[in-house]
């Protein structure tokens, strides 16, 4: 190993020392009760809750995928998706974020998004609970390993080190991390991790745009790819039999632009209604000391988003220019961002400066993955587990479970990203999909409509994870019309399923339609915690 990568490994390992610190200093307080270790006993400022919401939900994917993709095929995919995010991002937060704290204490105190469903419709049997917690687990897992894939990436192309080894070796750090300090030290990591990644951004775009001649320079090398600065179009690299694209006298070769319709608008912008049904969003809105902190965090929460989204485009186009022939495959288009950090911080002791921007990305990576394991780890344990196996189960053998669970859990993700070829936008995509579309729809219609049945939740939840596979699998593949990201008709779908079947079933009863007008009244005990 050369002695910059010495260097740049050194800033990373001292950024991971302080993460793990914190962890430390959560540990006590998170292992009080499952309710200090699952939601932190509902204590976050509005800060904490701004920033770790966002860092939990953008993850690597926002330095890597993101990048990556405006890097391959130009501004429309990259800049579309952003924008539906960030109008979901602020609908989420203005709409939902209340009344789900609000109704998550009404419905007997939850503390994990299925028990809330379960509570919310005061089941028996408990078959919501344990179905939202087997989704929760399912997808999450996909979503964990992504996170693997970013690590092992981010690691072997610094270093040049297996992927592998240093997959399984940043799973083992996030999985003792987790295990330390459940949600307190999460959401803590967290905020200190969005601030290292804004910052990371900012620093990276500022350089790349000098170098590169200033924005206007950029904007006129992105001019020259045809489709590559379209809002409605889109660049096609062109590829050889390797499904590597050529290169022809030092230059990337590229295609007549894609067409670039209505369709594929729609599809990038429904990335925004993955927000309804996000855990790690929605739990921080359950997690906040206080209902009026809220407006402050949504107003964190958007400067953030709106900032950092733009940036990553950004980085994305002057990527290209700069590095044209660097990356030659989508999946390795999504390690620009390292590409020109590593290249800006090269000489004296820029490598130091080089290593604690990279900390950015394993900021995004742990900030993600820790909140993955933890809400799915939950999921099992206090749900399946204590909810429905075992239910004179004491606190200490839930937290047992969970423990055992998250280890099971972290194995399953090492094993799906042992590919790495893996293209993490792909990943996260599809897990996006499934979060929103089996959570997003129920969310909705049990926070703002009385007349939602529970026969209805079970199917929308059932029918929209469903399809996002049916779609995915089978429809999507067709091409033409037909390749619209699946979210988007996994959520009509289930969203036409609850309402078909509860105006099919029986009216709820009155105390679940006493619980609803309580909560649109805000006739609900405010929780305060203090700091």
């Amino acid at each position: 190993m050369e002695s910059n990568q010495i260097m740049i490994l050194v800033a990373m390992v001292i950024y991971m020392a302080v993460v793990i610190g914190i962890g430390v200093v959560y540990a006590k307080k998170a292992n009080k009760s499952s309710e200090n270790y699952y939601l932190g006993g509902r204590s976050l400022g509005p800060w904490v809750t701004a920033m770790s919401a966002e860092a939990s939900d953008m993850s690597g994917w926002l330095l890597m995928g993101l990048p990556g993709v405006a890097y391959w095929c130009g501004l429309a995919d990259a800049a579309w998706t952003a924008i539906g995010l960030a109008v979901g991002t602020y609908v989420n937060w203005l709409i939902v974020s209340k009344r789900l704290r609000r109704y998550s204490i009404r419905a007997n105190n939850s503390i994990t998004l299925p028990e809330f469903f379960s509570n919310r419709f005061r089941e028996k049997n408990k078959v919501i609970m344990t179905l939202a917690a087997l989704f929760i687990l399912i997808f999450f897992t996909v979503y964990a390993a992504s996170c693997f894939v970013t690590c092992g990436k981010l690691f072997a192309t610094l270093f040049g080190l297996d992927y592998k080894v240093m997959m399984i070796v940043g799973a083992i750090f996030v999985l003792v991390y987790t295990i330390l300090g459940g949600f307190l030290a999460e959401s803590a990591s967290d905020f200190m991790q969005a601030i290292v990644m804004i910052t990371a951004l900012v620093i990276i775009v500022i350089m790349a745009t000098v170098k590169a001649g200033g924005p206007a320079a950029v904007i006129e090398n992105a001019k020259a790819i045809p489709g590559f600065l379209d809002f409605f179009g889109l660049a096609s690299p062109t590829l050889n039999e390797a499904g590597e694209q050529i290169i022809e006298a030092g230059k990337p070769v590229f295609g007549e632009a894609a067409n670039y319709g209505f369709l594929s608008i729609a599809s990038c912008m429904a990335w925004g209604l993955g927000y309804f049904g996000m855990p790690q969003v929605l739990l921080r809105f359950m997690a906040i000391r206080k209902e009026g902190e809220l407006k402050m965090s949504r107003r964190i929460a958007m400067v953030w988003v709106v900032i950092s989204l733009a940036i990553a485009v950004f980085i994305g186009l002057v990527g290209r220019q700069l590095y044209p022939t660097t990356h030659v495959t989508s999946a390795g288009a999504e390690n620009i961002f390292i590409t020109l950090t590593t290249s800006f911080f090269s000489t004296g002791i820029g490598p130091i400066f080089a290593g604690f921007i990279m900390a950015g990305i394993l900021a995004a990576t742990i900030s993600s993955s820790d909140s993955y394991l933890l809400i799915a780890a939950s999921a099992f344990a206090k749900n399946i587990f204590q909810g429905v196996a075992k239910k004179n189960a004491t606190d200490k053998q839930v937290m047992l479970v969970t423990r055992i669970t998250l280890l099971v859990i972290a194995i399953i993700g090492v094993i799906i990203a042992l590919d790495e070829n893996s293209v993490i936008f792909t990943i996260v995509s599809f897990a996006w999909a499934g979060f929103g579309a089996t959570f997003g729809p129920i969310m909705l219609f049990s926070l703002f409509w009385k007349r939602t049945t529970r026969a209805g939740a079970v199917a929308g939840m059932v029918g929209g994870a469903a399809m996002v596979f049916f779609w995915k699998l089978v429809i999507r593949p067709l091409g033409g019309a037909w390749n619209i990201y699946e979210l988007l008709p996994a959520f009509i779908f289930s969203a036409i399923l609850i309402v078909v079947v509860s105006l099919l079933t029986k009216k709820p009863s009155k105390e679940i339609e006493d619980d609803f007008e309580a909560v649109v009244a805000g006739k609900v005990e405010e929780t305060v915690v203090s700091e």
